[in-house]
Parts: structure tokens; sequence; C-alpha cells
């Protein structure tokens, strides 16, 4: 008897995602847009059952449309006209007016995201649009309460293990709030601008963490730096504020951060910042940087600390070197000596400085793709905090 192998069976949504479908499901619309747990499910089962409608997926990172992406291009092969939603990676919510928004959330979920996304799909539904919004906690009062502000009537469609809201607009919001926060941070007696917007790494704040990678480094001229996972770009900004000869290269594979940190570059006049949207660790001129620097998530099990290990081994000539603030250093200084050479570790408040050098003559890096990409996936119930 045949198995369908591993990677082509396809991913259920979570239990959220999988109740607001089927709330969807029963409500007309042909604009449609939807957010995900996990990799467009809810928008791609509606695109298939409704061949007409136009079905849009928002993400805010490139790592999960990507990973979206490529499950929906081996659907359509294994089992064709089984795509059709269109996969957006934006700042903000696709221009609508939308007929039928669907929002899965998740309980531990940054609120203040939660608030902006709620906002905008109201500003972006029609007069008479569905909104249907879930969560994995059927105790939820917090969401309740977000839906029951805009003055709409909610309805509520209890689930085991989920609870959903469903409300229809009949009015424009009368209050309009911008979630965005601008602010400054000092770098070595230099006022910097710096802004953040909800979803982006230490929102309203500088990461006390970016702060002690700032104070550990001290950058020559001529210097080719890389903040890998840059957030807002505070770490960038600081290295190329510094001086005007330095090259700075910045990326994240959240939209929104990239925005961020452009806008950073921008208000502060660097033209030697450059600033990226990546997820997969391609940098501009692999093999010529002095300096990699990172902040890397605590979240996956180090699997993204890997990818930011990797990719600064990439980035660096040999001889350059990396840069790591954490709070967990063991896995660091038990991986670091296998492929780098001179590790060594300086505690600050907390915080572990984490310092390598690019081993020369070390293997390039084998990726699993040939267009530089390598599979760092997210389990489904992994959420970015």
């Amino acid at each position: 008897m045949e198995t369908t192998p591993p990677h082509s069976l396809p991913l259920p949504p979570r239990p959220a995602e999988a109740h607001a479908l089927d709330i969807a499901r029963d409500l007309p619309g042909e604009r449609i847009l939807c957010t995900t747990l996990g990799r467009a499910q809810a928008a791609r089962t509606l695109a298939v059952e409704r061949p007409a409608a136009r079905v849009t997926a928002w993400f805010l990172d490139l790592f999960r449309h990507d990973l979206a992406r490529d499950d929906i291009a081996r659907a359509a092969v294994e089992t064709p006209g089984t795509a059709g939603a269109e996969l957006v990676c934006a700042a903000d919510m696709p221009t609508g007016p939308y007929d039928l928004v669907v929002l899965p959330t998740a309980s531990g979920g940054e609120a203040e995201l939660t608030r902006d996304i709620l906002q905008q799909a109201i500003l972006q539904m029609r007069p008479g649009g569905k909104l249907v919004v879930s969560t994995d906690n059927p105790r939820d009062r917090w969401l309740h309460e977000q839906l029951s502000a805009t003055g709409e009537t909610v309805r509520v469609r209890p689930g085991s293990d989920t609870v959903c809201y469903i409300i229809e607009k009949t009015r424009e919001p009368a209050k309009i709030r911008d979630f965005s926060c601008e602010g400054v941070f000092r770098d070595r007696g230099r006022l910097l601008k710096a802004m953040t917007r909800p979803g982006v790494f230490s929102h309203r704040r500088i990461d006390p963490g970016a702060r002690h990678l700032l104070g550990a480094v001290d950058v020559a001229a001529d210097t080719r730096v890389l903040d890998i996972g840059c957030g807002p770009g505070s770490v960038g900004l600081g290295m190329a504020a510094r001086d005007p000869t330095v090259i700075a290269h910045a990326f994240d594979s959240a939209v929104r951060a990239v925005e961020c940190a452009r806008w950073g570059a921008t208000a502060n006049g660097l033209t030697n910042l450059t600033v990226a949207l990546e997820a997969h660790g391609n940098v501009p001129e692999p093999g010529t940087y002095d300096l990699a620097l990172a902040n890397p998530p605590y979240y996956a099990d180090f699997r993204i600390a890997a990818l930011f290990v990797e990719t600064a081994r990439r980035a660096l000539a040999p001889g350059g070197t990396l840069l790591v603030v954490t709070k967990q250093p063991s896995w660091y200084l038990e991986q670091l000596p296998t492929e780098w050479d001179s590790v060594a570790r300086e505690e600050v408040k907390h915080y572990h400085v984490i310092e390598a050098v690019r081993r020369d003559g070390a293997a390039e890096i084998t990726w699993g793709r040939g267009d530089g990409h390598r599979e760092w996936e997210l389990e489904d119930g992994e959420t970015p905090t």
C-alpha cells in the first residue's frame, strides 16, 4: 500500500485557526483577508472552496510567509487546484475593502499587536463586512473586551478549547490610535532617533541586550559590520553613527522591524547603513564582513540562534569577529568552539556577551537549497516572544 511521504502530509491548522475557519465558511464574502497561526491554512481552504473569491493571507514575518508559500507550491504540484490564496508579507494590512476578515489569535501573543491588527481590520472592512476573531483561550475575557470597545455587537461561538467572536461593521471607528513609538537613545554621546511598532522586538524601548552589545564594541574606521536579526535597528544605527567610513548592513525577517530600521537610518542621516528583509541568512557580498553582531531570540530551542551563527560564519571574512549577547550562554560555549576560534565570554548585568573569531580555512556552510536557504522551521506551537 502506498503511503504519503511525510513532507507531503498537509499540516492541520492550530485549534484557534480551525475554529475561525469553521465559522468563516458559513459567512458570505468574495473579498477575504486572513491572518494565520501556521501556514495560511484558513486562507488556503477558503480559496479552494470559493474559487471566484479573492483571498489574501497576510504575514508580518517573511519566514512564515515562505513556509506557507512552499507548502502551497508543493500542494499545487501534488494536488492541482489546491492553490489560490494570495500571500502578502507587509507591515500593514493590505488595502481592502474586505467582505470578510478572519483573525485567529494565540492567547500568549502580544496584546498591543492584537489591538493594532483589530483596528486595521475594522478600518479595511466594508460596511456590513464580517470580522471573525478566535483565540485558544476558551475562558477569554480580554479579547471580548477589545471587540466590545468597538461599539459593535459581538456574537460568541464557544468551542471546547477555543472561543470565536463575530462582529459586523456598521460604523467607522470613532478614534484611530497610532501604535508606533518614536524615541531616542544615546550611544557614545550621540542621541539617535529610533522607531518601534507592535510586533517588533522590544517595542517602546531599547532592549537592554542591545545596549550591552553596543557597549561591548569598539569599531574602527572602514569596518564592515553585519547586524543579524536587527529588530528596530538600534545596534546597526549605533555602529553606522560612530564613523561615516563604517559600512553597516542590517536585516530581519520581520517586515515591521525592517521598516523601523530603515526609518532610523533615514531619520539619523546614516547613508552608510543598509537594511534588508531577509529570512534565510543571505547577505550581500558574503565572506567580506569584519564584524557580525547578534541578539538572538530565546525560543525555538536555539534553532534560530544556530541560523544566526551560521549566517555570521558565511558573512565574515576569515579572522572576522562574531559578538552575541544572551542570557543563556551554555549553548554558545558548547557549540562555537567546534567551528570558531578564540571563544570567550564576558558577563554584564545578567547578560553574557559571547565573542568568537571566524576560523581561517573553515569549511563553507552546506545549505539545504541552491539559493542559499536552509530549513529552520518553528514548530506550529512556538510563538515568538
